[in-house]
């Protein structure tokens, strides 16, 4: 599980920064990526990066504000040359499929896969064989999400060792067994799957959070994530700024990740104000509550390891 950031920055697309987009890499869990927002020139991000279009099979978006949906009817287009025969799913809010499907309409776009639209509310929306994503409403200018991406508990690893000492030495009857509740001998016996394995391999949990201010209300849903990716869009100082913007400062994602009991905080739509030569002040206050926390820059990309 990694995650890559397309595009970090606030509003408008800056020399450093593109505006919002970030690829969660699930190529080893599921051979899929998923893609959390797509700004204008997403594709053109993409470019840059290892990322097959068709390879993406879901995008979540966390709201309408043209920086977090205006590469969409692009990528959707060209993801049709590009080799996708696969369904595409969009999670997002009221109006994303009227954007969309305008966009293709009028611009005579023929889209050469299925596209399905999921119109998001609080509660989980999504489970599969490896998943549970969970949506929380934020506080924005708009309605605005925040994602909860919860990795399913694996099994235990088989104990080898205690399965020779009984006689059953390795082959397909390993597979078998750690398959199965209960595998049946050749000479009648009954091995029980749980007898035989280790302790269960905890899921790995990330949040991401879209554009949102009273960040403390946010507490429960980020709670004991192994990351968190939140906004920061101003400094400590502009809490006025961004109480008017309805966006968070670095000081406000800082205090959510301590009080909420997360692992790892990535600041992530940064504004175009801040030169290069700021961002370790940025990262200096937010370091000072949370130490472990990083700044996102575009095509930064981090690996989320197993528990």
């Amino acid at each position: 599980m990694e995650l890559l950031f397309l595009g970090t920055g606030s509003g408008i697309p800056s020399k450093e920064r593109n505006v919002s987009s970030l690829a969660l890499m699930l190529l080893q869990e599921t051979n899929s990526i998923w893609l959390f927002d797509c700004g204008e020139a997403t594709q053109h991000q993409i470019l840059h990066t290892s990322i097959k279009p068709r390879k993406i099979n879901k995008i979540f978006i966390t709201h309408m504000h043209g920086d977090h949906i205006y590469g969409l009817p692009g990528l959707l287009s060209s993801r049709s040359f590009q080799g996708g025969e696969e369904e595409m799913v969009i999670y997002g809010p009221k109006g994303i499929e009227e954007f969309v499907q305008t966009s293709l309409k009028l611009s005579g776009t023929h889209i050469t896969y299925p596209l399905t639209f999921v119109i998001i509310k609080e509660g989980k929306i999504l489970e599969d064989e490896h998943f549970i994503v969970y949506c929380k409403k934020l506080v924005h200018g708009m309605p605005s999400y925040g994602f909860r991406i919860e990795e399913k508990n694996k099994p235990g690893e088989l104990q080898v060792d205690k399965l020779k000492a009984i006689g059953i030495h390795p082959g397909p009857i390993y597979r078998e067994i750690k398959e199965n509740q209960v595998t049946i001998l050749e000479d009648g016996r009954e091995i029980h799957r749980h007898d035989y394995l280790g302790a269960e391999k905890i899921g790995r949990q990330l949040v991401i959070l879209g554009d949102t201010k009273s960040t403390e209300q946010n507490q429960d849903f980020v709670k004991n994530a192994d990351l968190l990716v939140h906004e920061a869009t101003f400094d400590k100082n502009k809490v006025d700024l961004a109480k008017e913007y309805y966006h968070s400062t670095t000081e406000q994602a800082a205090n959510l990740a301590k009080s909420g009991n997360v692992k790892r905080l990535i600041l992530n739509h940064i504004s175009s104000r801040y030169q290069q030569h700021e961002i370790e002040e940025l990262l200096q206050e937010t370091q000072a509550i949370f130490p472990n926390t990083e700044i996102a820059s575009d095509f930064y990309q981090v690996s989320i390891p197993s528990n």
